[in-house]
């Protein structure tokens, strides 16, 4: 029996990514469709992000649909990404190899977002996805520690007058924490502040990156109102922890973004349970729920919880992000679910945004 190749594409119609709703065909995610004698097919999926936390269905559903076709022996998927640039960046020529930029932020100091923003880095690198990281926190910045380079030093190519970042764990990394000593206390004014984190914008060689993860400082500062005025964010996500306190204080920080008319992707419940390593048993620390409800109030996403865990803490004292140090770890996990969210709605805003018409 002779199978046409658009007999396997007209299959593969029936497959809907579970987040667009829409077919592979149609959103040209089918490529190299092959069919070869004995009723041997082969194809590859080209998702929107490597970090898709889908793929596997995705895989079934594709298998499935193309073992129907008569006549056909065999199904080989080949599964690969490739990131499509957020529209506003593509605009811009100061970060032109940056497909998107994910603001990390918090209302408030003490939530443990530095630890987040670095845990989502390396986990979108696990995925193969090309990450850097921006330490914005001028005053004090952690992601060198966190990471395990705070010893190292940025390069200077001084042809083109930019900063080479330190790179870890597959992250390019940029911080103030690499121009100064660990001892050092940085005294300066807000325009002083907004330009450094404008410098390390556009001065540096980030060059090809799917995704840049940005550690804001806490607040509504400086830093922020730079950044959000500087470059095209995809999106911003906010750090807290479960009370009601600091619910009220992130509003704030989702309020600002949404002031900038920045995208919002959700928000992050960090220090959410503490599992008992005695008797296994949750406790619930600082309360519950906080992160839900915030999500719920301001009709925005809830990207997941973080555990309260002493090992967090250690791996990031050691140099080591829980994603690296402990990749079958249930906290290493509860980081990836929140990777996956975020990757997911990056995934939908890019398939949404409007084609930019093009000019003579």
């Amino acid at each position: 029996m002779i199978i046409e190749i658009e007999q396997i594409i007209d299959a593969l119609r029936g497959v809907q990514d579970p987040d667009l709703h829409r077919d592979l065909v149609s959103l040209h995610m089918i490529k190299d469709v092959v069919v070869e004698d004995g009723g041997k097919v082969s194809f590859t999926v080209e998702l929107t992000t490597p970090a898709c936390p889908l793929k596997a269905k995705i895989e079934s559903d594709c298998r499935r649909a193309v073992e129907a076709v008569p006549g056909v022996s065999s199904v080989q998927i080949h599964m690969s990404a490739r990131v499509r640039p957020h529209a506003g960046l593509q605009k811009q020529q100061a970060l032109p190899g940056v497909r998107h930029i994910i603001a990390v932020a918090s209302g408030k100091g003490g939530v443990g977002k530095s630890t987040v923003s670095a845990n989502i880095a390396c986990a979108l690198a696990k995925t193969g996805a090309k990450t850097g990281i921006l330490d914005a926190d001028i005053y004090g910045p952690s992601i060198p520690l966190i990471m395990g380079v705070q010893d190292e030093h940025v390069g200077v190519d001084k042809e083109r007058q930019q900063i080479i970042p330190v790179e870890r764990y597959g992250v390019k990394i940029v911080s103030m924490g690499f121009l100064q000593r660990a001892t050092d206390a940085v005294i300066w004014r807000g325009p002083m502040v907004a330009k450094a984190v404008e410098q390390f914008l556009k001065d540096v060689q980030w060059g090809d990156l799917d995704y840049l993860v940005v550690d804001l400082p806490p607040g509504t500062g400086d830093a922020q109102i730079t950044l959000t005025q500087s470059i095209p964010l995809t999106g911003a996500v906010v750090v807290m922890t479960p009370q009601d306190v600091a619910a009220s204080v992130a509003l704030k920080a989702i309020a600002m973004f949404e002031k900038m008319n920045v995208n919002v992707f959700g928000i992050i419940e960090n220090m959410s349970y503490f599992i008992c390593p005695s008797c296994s048993a949750r406790h619930e620390i600082f309360s519950h729920g906080g992160g839900h409800k915030a999500a719920s109030d301001l009709e925005t996403a809830f990207l997941g919880e973080i555990p309260l865990d002493i090992e967090i803490r250690s791996d990031s004292d050691s140099g080591a992000p829980s994603v690296v140090s402990a990749p079958e770890s249930p906290r290493a996990a509860a980081f990836e679910e929140v990777v996956g969210n975020i990757a997911r709605q990056i995934s939908i805003l890019t398939a949404n945004a409007p084609i930019p018409l093009k000019t003579a």
